[in-house]
Formats: structure tokens, sequence, C-alpha cells
């Protein structure tokens, strides 16, 4: 280039002005040349970006979306690992026969031992079982105050490999006891907003603050239930001999296993409807003003007195199934209603209870339970790791008429009846206009027959009639208005 542009010059240099010309013109194409040589490197560098990203598989799996989307979740995916003993399986049976779906729920109860009394095996009504694999080789690192938390701990990889050879088609492992109750629509309905694919570990913490303390407040509680996404459940399948030795002397199979997940770099994600129940005596108070979740379990309810009034602890339980089978969406999701024309406010927990205050109550107070109940143990204060109104109130502003679920009966709508336990046994609310409930003796709600999403979604609002001449109150669900706020 500097060459040819001195052979111009010379070549007019008996004319001053030519020269003078080539000189001003030439740098011009020397700059035009310098942009082509910078087009063509840029040109280059960007080829080569490109047939770098061609060699990237993540690339392509996060830049475009899935040709084949996976198909939701369903019952078929999820398989259960079920801790039981023989010496406790004939009078516990019946929480696990009350959920599993033959043909349809997939799992095994494992046993410590099989007795002959426990035979014939009743495959039609439960989950087949299996004699867990011994672990006598592990008597040196068992230190455990729980007598099978290594057995039990053990599930995990035992349950992983006995459907890694069976037919497939697992995305989600759920450990549970066999006092678990578990409501299989709505954990199919919550697993469903995860990827099974991620390392998952999904629970819940205990109620009371003592068992967290004693445990950890990282822990998916055990009797609760919790679930382990695939690659968690094989991860933990791989390496549960090396947890095993290197914690020797926690309490049970749930911390053991936590303290594992915790080791392979996951942590716990919360939902709310597991529910331990470290509680104790009468648990209506909580169930009547259950969280925002769907319900998915229930633990220990032979441990509290029966839920529902005049019925045995497996009356109840069957009781609470005959609400979940006609709507299981719904079951223990509180609905408040207001009546203005006399001043009640009530509370509807749909299939469990329907409170009727004489009073306008605000749902900010009666979204926390009334303490019913006591903690599992008064080893640490405050007791619950959720806010509570207090004991129950003798005040007649205060204290609400209690109704519990009767029966209920689906058609175009969902129609389900309460009735009064007993009389409350107290005067009137004088403040608000001596509007006494006491003649009421039945409520009736009317919901949606669709099943009702709870998360994202608002508390259904309702409007309260009354029966002409008799004493019963109707309640119909419906959507709430744009911007509707109560009371």
């Amino acid at each position: 280039m500097y060459h040819r542009e001195h052979h111009v010059i010379l070549h007019h240099k008996s004319n001053p002005k030519l020269a003078l010309i080539s000189s001003t013109i030439m740098p011009s194409h020397t700059l035009l040349n310098n942009l082509l040589k910078s087009l063509i490197i840029s040109g280059l560098l960007i080829h080569l970006i490109y047939i770098s990203s061609l060699s990237n598989n993540n690339f392509w799996l996060y830049a475009t979306p899935s040709v084949h989307p996976l198909p939701p979740c369903n019952a078929t995916h999820i398989v259960f690992g079920i801790a039981a003993t023989a010496s406790t399986w004939s009078h516990r049976k019946h929480s696990v026969e009350s959920w599993w779906r033959p043909n349809l729920t997939r799992g095994y109860v494992f046993l410590d031992e099989i007795k002959p009394d426990l035979l014939p095996w009743p495959n039609h009504t439960l989950p087949p079982f299996r004699v867990s694999q011994d672990t006598a080789r592990y008597r040196d690192c068992d230190k455990h105050l729980a007598r099978d938390a290594i057995r039990m701990a053990r599930i995990v990889p035992e349950v992983f490999e006995i459907e890694e050879a069976g037919r497939g088609g697992v995305r989600w492992f759920v450990m549970a006891d066999d006092d678990t109750v578990v409501f299989v629509d709505n954990l199919v309905e919550v697993l469903n907003r995860y990827d099974h694919r991620k390392f998952l570990y999904i629970g819940m913490s205990s109620e009371t603050h003592a068992s967290n303390v004693m445990h950890s407040f990282e822990m998916a509680f055990g009797g609760a239930g919790y679930a382990l996404s695939y690659p968690l459940a094989a991860a933990l399948a791989a390496n549960m001999d090396v947890c095993l030795k290197r914690y020797p002397s926690l309490y049970g199979s749930d911390h053991i296993v936590h303290s594992c997940v915790a080791d392979l770099g996951v942590s716990i994600t919360r939902e709310v409807g597991f529910h331990q129940i470290d509680l104790h005596r009468d648990i209506s108070g909580f169930l009547s003003s259950h969280p925002r979740a769907p319900l998915v379990s229930l633990h220990h309810l032979d441990r509290v007195e029966p839920i529902f009034p005049a019925m045995s602890h497996d009356e109840s339980l069957k009781h609470l199934m005959t609400a979940a089978r006609a709507d299981e969406s719904r079951l223990l999701q509180q609905s408040i209603c207001y009546d203005e024309l006399k001043n009640w406010t009530i509370s509807v927990s749909w299939g469990y209870s329907v409170q009727i205050y004489e009073a306008i109550v605000n749902p900010s107070a009666l979204q926390r339970p009334v303490e019913t109940f006591l903690p599992w143990t008064k080893y640490a204060r405050p007791f619950f790791v959720f806010n509570t109104r207090g004991l129950p109130s003798r005040h007649p502003c205060e204290a609400p008429h209690q109704f519990f679920f009767r029966s209920v009966q689906r058609g175009s709508r969902v129609v389900s009846r309460y009735g009064g336990a007993r009389p409350r046994g107290l005067p009137a609310c004088s403040v608000t206009g001596n509007h006494s409930a006491e003649f009421i003796s039945a409520v009736v709600v009317s919901s949606p027959a669709a099943k009702f999403d709870v998360i994202g979604n608002r508390r259904e609002c309702c409007d309260v009639s009354n029966v002409k001449g008799g004493n019963a109150t109707v309640i119909m669900f419906r959507d709430c208005r744009q911007n509707e706020i109560i009371p």
C-alpha cells in the first residue's frame, strides 16, 4: 500500500497540482481498506463463535424450547416407600388403606419382619410388602435413639433399586410412615409445580419449635412424608452407606436422610400442606384454620383425639375421606362469609367444620388457629411455629357455634352438610344486637363442582341465606368480584 501510493505521487511529480490531489485522495483508500479488513476479521470471529456454540449442547437446551414437553405428573409417576413394623402394622394399616388406590398408586410397605398373623397379605387393598434388608453390617455405626433408624433410612435406596429393576416411569419417590394419611390428588397437584429432573427435597418441618430444635428446622419430617425427585433419590441411593457411617448418632431416619441431602448440596423446599401433627389433644382448632395450601398429608391421627365428635379414630378417618373423595381440592380450605343483617361471621373449613361467630371477625384473625391443642412437648418456647388466637374463649362474642361435617353429595354443584356438635352454653353476643345463632342446627354449603386451584387464587367468596322458618343456614360459594374485600 505504501509503495503504490508513493509511485502515484512520483508519476505526477511534474504536475504539482495533480500530486497534491493524489496525496489527499490516497488516505481515503487506505481507510476503506482498513474498514474492509475489520469487517472480514469481525465476520470470522462471529463465525467461530457460531461454530463453537454448535458443539455446546447446553446452548440448545436453554436457547430453544423443548419439541416434546413432558406430560403432567400423575399418580403413576410417584412411588411410595412406607416405613412400618410388624408389631404395629395391625392397628396402623387402616391409615394406609384409607388413601391407597389399588391399580393406580405404586409403592411398598417395608417391614422389619413378616409374621404369620399378617398373612395372607391383602394386595387388593394395600401396597405389596417387602422385608427390609439386613442391617447387621451397620452395627458399629448404629448409636441412634430410634431403634429402626438405619433400616428406615435405607428404604430410600431399597425402593429405588426395586423400581430401577421394574417398569420405570418414576418421577418422584415419596417416603412416609404407616400412620401417615396421604391425599394423593393434592400431592400430584403440588408435585406438578416442580421439575422432577432437578434435585428437589420437598416436605415440611414440624408444627412445634421443640421438635425442630431437637432435630432441624431444615428437615422434612418423615411422618408428614417428603418427596424426592428422581435424580436426588438416585444420588441418595448411591451415597446412603457413606451417610450412615458419617451420622451414627442422629435420632431417626428422616434426620439421617436430611443430613445426607444437605451433604449433596440440596435444601428443603417447603410445602405447608405436609403435616407432621406434632400436637396433642383436640386438633379441631388447627384443622379449622388450615393454611392456604392443598392438604397433602396428616400424621399422628391416632395420637390425638378423634377429629370428629362421637366417632372413633377409625370412623373419623373414614368420614374425612368421604369428603376427600367428593372434592379433595377443597378439603380443609377455609372460606369466610358474613351475614351482615345478623352481624354473624361464618368460617367454613370445607369437608370438616363450620363455625358461626355472633360478631364480625376479620379474616386476618380467623386464619390463625385457636389453641384447642397442646404442643408435642413444652421443651421450647414459643410452642408453635405459627401464630394462634390463644386458648378458646368463653366470651359470647368470641366463642363460635361449632358444626362438623355430616354428608356430601355431588351433582351440578357439591352440597355438603354440617351439624351442630353440642350447644355452646353461652348467652347471645349483646354487643352486635343480640342476634343469637343458638337456633341454628345445620349448615348447608353449596360449592362449584369444578376443582379449586388454591395456589395463586383468592379464597372463595360466599353468600349467606337462612331457610325461612327453619333452623338451617345456607352458604353459596362463588368467585370473588373484582377488588371485593371482606367483610
